[in-house]
């Protein structure tokens, strides 16, 4: 018996050490993949940003160039749609392109912050011009399955399978010598994600300028205080971070539009979010705000391309393509 429990006691201390030491293994791991990531964010230039704002949809596309490798992303681009007549232009995203050629970058990732209600995207464009991937949120599956039955879009698998990537929180991305990291900032839609690359984040509609406070929250599966964690998220980050907006709108008594500011000037100042705002304060605020607005005038064409990843529905037996306008939902 003594011989039994002495053999007991000698396993159960072997396999202690054998757990101690793999936490070892694993903390030693840990170390190095940090220590590595430091050395290339310090050995890497911030990222180049270059802005091609949209007016008839007050929306910024970003083109963001890591300077060592030439390797570019083109975030929340816009495919000009004219509502009255539904036709469309590409203009606005071959100024994007054209820019990328005159530099001499190489576009290897096609970025949404989300799935646009304002603007149609011209991700698939994009995509047959420069082969790049397309890339959103995971959470734009949601999105899909709530709006499918609303456009009758039974064609559309709602899994998110129309995009090239679908990104988690906390997923990263190689642009150059420089990362992408990706957080998932849901509240304004469930699909909203904010891309930090190097010194700089991509909020999409999170936030806006600090004179103009924060996005609305009455779309279906928007939530106040869901979008005030997300933001008090983002405003954790060191006060230089550059801050890039997807749209902007001209406050009152301010006479350009800007779409780049600061975690610490959003802290400071902005109206819906600076520090002291609290989440019951911010979800009243947000909500009388809401209850006041208009939807935007190309939220059912917008929604029905953007969910598509871009594309617009499938066409008609004879080839013609429709968009679909229900009435009485919203």
């Amino acid at each position: 018996m003594a011989a039994e429990r002495g053999k007991s006691s000698t396993s159960a201390a072997a396999a202690r050490d054998r757990r101690q030491a793999e936490a070892l293994r694993q903390n030693l791991k840990k170390r190095k993949e940090q220590a590595r990531a430091r050395a290339d964010a310090s050995d890497a230039s911030p990222p180049d940003v270059t802005c091609f704002f949209h007016e008839p949809s007050f929306t910024a596309t970003y083109l963001v160039a890591d300077p060592a490798s030439g390797d570019a992303a083109i975030i929340d681009s816009v495919l000009d749609y004219d509502g009255a007549s539904g036709r469309t232009r590409t203009t606005a995203a071959d100024q994007v392109l054209a820019a990328a050629k005159a530099r001499d970058l190489k576009v290897v990732w096609i970025l949404e912050t989300h799935v646009h209600a304002d603007h149609l995207s011209a991700a698939q464009h994009l995509k047959r011009a420069t082969g790049a991937p397309i890339g959103i949120g995971a959470g734009v599956a949601v999105v899909q399955k709530t709006f499918r039955p609303l456009f009758g879009a039974w064609d559309l698998i709602p899994d998110g399978s129309q995009f090239d990537r679908l990104f988690a929180d906390g997923d990263r991305a190689a642009l150059g010598r420089l990362t992408i990291e990706v957080a998932h900032t849901p509240g304004h839609t469930p699909a909203c994600v904010t891309y930090r690359i190097g010194d700089a984040i991509f909020v999409g509609d999170t936030m806006f300028m600090p004179d103009y406070g924060s996005a609305r929250c009455d779309f279906p599966d928007g939530d106040p205080a869901i979008l005030y964690r997300s933001a008090r998220r983002l405003l954790a980050l060191p006060a230089e971070t550059r801050m890039f907006l997807c749209h902007d709108y001209k406050a009152p008594g301010r006479d350009r539009y800007v779409w780049e500011t600061s975690v610490g000037a959003q802290r400071e100042t902005n109206i819906h979010l600076k520090d002291g705002m609290g989440e019951a304060q911010f979800v009243a605020l947000r909500r009388a705000r809401d209850a006041q607005l208009t939807m935007p005038a190309l939220i059912l064409p917008s929604v029905q391309v953007n969910m598509r990843a871009g594309r617009f529905p499938p066409p008609e037996a004879d080839g013609s393509v429709h968009i679909r306008i229900p009435t009485d939902r919203f």
